[in-house]
């Protein structure tokens, strides 16, 4: 059984308030997991130009084929 599986069975066995409950925290979750996505891009994007003559140099271009 997957873990969404599992959960669900348990939260079919909820009375409706907490289910609401499980559904606020779920929001939360998928909210703050979209947040940090966002700023772990933009400081990728950040940093890009001025790690793009780091990152692109004959020197290190064996670790290019990994």
């Amino acid at each position: 059984m997957s873990t969404a599986e599992h959960i669900y069975r348990h939260v079919q066995r909820l009375p409706a308030p907490l289910t609401q409950e499980v559904l606020d925290f779920i929001t939360y979750l998928e909210a703050r997991h979209a947040r940090q996505g966002a700023e772990t891009d933009s400081l990728k994007g950040a940093q890009a130009q001025t790690m793009q003559a780091i990152w692109d140099n004959a020197e290190d271009d064996v670790w290019n084929e990994w």
